[in-house]
């Protein structure tokens, strides 16, 4: 049996090649369209509970810990400072927006 020999026609009709990044998405979107955004949520946290399993609380501080510290070298000290103060702006609007409605509800 004699092998099909490519002619130009043939490799003019196909497709364009995709980037690694177009097929990711792509399958990403597929996988989304077919099992809904929750499915990433279930994923993660199994993905997570494999790995604290395999390596230990300790490997989530470590790499929190080195996180942090290339937030602080890029970002400077008073980074967290600020996030800080707007986290706790908007804690305080919520326990207001809380209270009021429980009034408005008439509840104590």
């Amino acid at each position: 049996m004699a092998a099909k020999k490519n002619d130009d026609s043939e490799v003019a009709s196909r497709p364009p090649e995709m980037s690694v990044r177009e097929a990711g998405k792509k399958g990403g979107d597929a996988v989304r369209e077919r099992y809904g955004s929750s499915y990433y949520e279930e994923i993660g946290r199994k993905g997570g509970k494999a790995t604290r399993d395999r390596h230990g609380i300790e490997f989530y501080e470590s790499i929190g810990q080195k996180g942090g510290k290339v937030v602080k070298e890029k970002y400077g000290p008073d980074f967290y400072e600020e996030i800080g103060h707007k986290g706790g702006q908007k804690v305080k609007r919520l326990i207001a927006e809380a209270k009021k409605k429980r009034e408005d509800e008439g509840v104590k």
